[in-house]
């Protein structure tokens, strides 16, 4: 069952005493993006029970998503003590859900909320961006993606030590970004080849 959250207080009260992982989704009645992505959320809520889960309407409750860095609806989080392990931002289906958050299967290509991008073929796609708080490169990557309305998986290596050392055991690179898409790795920001590995091209890259 989900749980509505309504201010950040509840959500420490209801949270604080959890040991394990949590689910988190901000949604709004705003976005059509976000309205039609609720139902896969729901969905793969109700697959993993085990996942505590809980649902903010950013329209209604102002002092949450902030203290996430979230900044976009629909963004989906995969939280453990407070801290943000995992997070899916952008219009996603179950199968991202359960690639990006729960470690399943490749993602087939996710519905997107912008009737000239759906017109565009674009391949099946797994999207994970390695980033740091600081990293101002980061920020224009990730905006890049979402502005393209990529759903991708983002890891803090500045937060997460192990992932940090897997990265550079993976590519021999400690800097950041660095992105996999389909398990081909992109150090930086290039667009030129982000662009061709996700089937960008023409107006849906124009926005950047």
């Amino acid at each position: 069952m989900i749980q509505i959250i309504k201010n950040y207080s509840q959500l420490v009260t209801e949270t604080d005493h959890l040991k394990g992982p949590l689910i988190l989704g901000f949604f709004g009645d705003f976005s059509q993006g976000a309205k039609d992505t609720l139902p896969a959320f729901k969905a793969f809520c109700e697959k993993h029970p085990q996942w505590p889960a809980y649902l903010v309407d950013v329209g209604r409750t102002r002092d949450v998503h902030g203290r996430f860095g979230v900044a976009e609806v629909p963004a989906v989080l995969l939280v453990r003590q407070g801290h943000v392990e995992k997070r899916v931002v952008g219009t996603a289906t179950v199968a991202t859900y359960e690639h990006a958050l729960a470690g399943g299967p490749a993602v087939p290509q996710a519905a997107s909320a912008s009737p000239s991008a759906s017109a565009t073929a674009r391949p099946a796609r797994s999207v994970t961006v390695y980033t740091t708080q600081s990293c101002s490169w980061c920020v224009r990557v990730k905006n890049y993606l979402r502005q393209n309305h990529i759903a991708f998986k983002e890891v803090d290596v500045g937060r997460d030590q192990r992932a940090a050392m897997d990265l550079v055991r993976r590519t021999g690179q400690q800097g950041v970004p660095q992105l996999d898409i389909n398990g081909t790795w992109i150090v930086g920001f290039d667009k030129a080849k982000i662009d061709r590995l996700l089937g960008l091209s023409g107006a849906a890259s124009a926005m950047n």
